[in-house]
């Protein structure tokens, strides 16, 4: 098997998140609920993982970071608390619906700045204009899920700064890969999920935090349980119910591998997997390809379409040969429109730091093979 689809879930992990999940499921229980040895331990399990998020990701304190389900999960609680029925909103043209959809939910009043595919400077221009006195909130992804689109979210951040609006990042597909300092952008609340980027299990992600949040979902939290309500301090507001401990212990794994790689040598070793599928994809006249000739514009992520063959068939032909990608709309119907690829899509490839050189040269020729037969 050749597994192009790590947009979706980075499907091999580092051997230490796998013992990591298993020895969490075999010796840790509830953290905060016990003062026996497995709670104890899992207590330190968790801070232990908001320290090393808070490295990675320069958050002031571990109490900011605030453990989710996944990224809808962290951007659902951020939406909820910074936006209402009939907030003026800003987003860039490229969102998932993991924003979209709660936006939508609420009634708000939703600016979409469809700006050209890997054009920066468009981008930075139309934030620069439609953010004014009158929004209350900016959204926007640090990467797009479907092209692998690098926003200018530093440029961004510092026009939201400048004008005084909250910013939501949806870091979800730049995880990992991409330089993202919240301290240095300033950013209200920034979501991703462990299981791409971060090499952690599915049913985890991340909520960094630089203010408090509106609790999305109640519950108990370990402690102040006299309270008829919910805890209103950081990380606890965010956090009712069991936490996912076996998958908190291989996050905290995954994390590990993150911050011994770095995110630098991970985004160039996916940028030469790109950049070498890229140079051979253009070839085939059939084949509309994606991609920017800029540096630093675009991350381990291709879509690309056949003139005659629609990306679901082809797709599923790739499969039938053992080769793993995503065809459709990728949950983001909004990036497809801003890219004109909304009738039926694209197949996306997506690489991780642990997809082979000589894996993207056999999915060539696959490649190849089913244009050509």
């Amino acid at each position: 098997m050749i597994y192009l689809d790590s947009a979706a879930t980075t499907l091999k992990k580092p051997n230490r998140v796998y013992e990591s999940v298993n020895r969490g499921m075999r010796m840790l229980t509830s953290p905060g609920r016990g003062q026996y040895k497995s709670s104890e331990t899992a207590s330190d399990v968790l801070f232990e993982c908001r320290v090393k998020a808070a490295k990675l990701f320069n958050v002031k304190e571990p109490d900011n970071v605030v453990f989710t389900f996944n990224a809808t999960h962290g951007l659902n609680i951020a939406i909820n608390t910074l936006a209402k029925r009939g907030s003026n909103v800003v987003v860039s043209g490229y969102e998932h619906n993991a924003v979209m959809r709660p936006l939508r939910h609420l009634d708000a009043n939703v600016n979409i700045l469809r700006t050209p595919l890997f054009d920066t400077n468009e981008a930075i221009n139309a934030f620069d204009d439609a953010v004014t006195q009158r929004t209350d909130l900016v959204i926007c992804t640090a990467m797009s899920n479907v092209f692998g689109y690098i926003l200018p979210i530093y440029e961004i951040a510092e026009i939201c700064k400048k004008k005084s609006v909250p910013l939501i990042i949806d870091a979800s597909q730049g995880a990992g890969a991409l330089n993202l300092d919240f301290e240095r952008l300033g950013a209200a609340f920034m979501a991703m999920p462990g299981h791409k980027g971060l090499y952690g299990p599915q049913g985890t992600g991340l909520l960094l935090c630089s203010r408090n949040i509106k609790p999305l979902i109640c519950g108990g939290t370990g402690g102040n349980s006299a309270l008829m309500y919910m805890p209103d301090f950081l990380p606890d507001a965010g956090e009712a119910g069991t936490h996912n401990m076996p998958g908190i212990a291989g996050l905290s794994a995954g994390l590990d591998y993150v911050l011994k790689m770095t995110p630098s040598r991970i985004f160039d070793y996916e940028h030469k997997l790109m950049k070498t599928c890229v140079s051979e994809l253009i070839k085939h006249p059939e084949l509309k390809v994606y991609y920017s000739d800029i540096n630093n514009a675009q991350g381990g992520v291709i879509s690309f379409t056949h003139k005659n063959i629609e990306p679901n068939e082809f797709a599923s032909v790739l499969a039938s040969k053992g080769v793993c990608t995503r065809a459709g709309l990728h949950c983001a119907p909004s990036a497809h429109e801003t890219a004109g690829t909304i009738g039926v899509g694209t197949v996306r490839i997506s690489f991780s730091a642990f997809t082979e050189m000589r894996e993207i040269a056999e999915f060539l020729k696959i490649v190849n093979k089913v244009i050509n037969d």
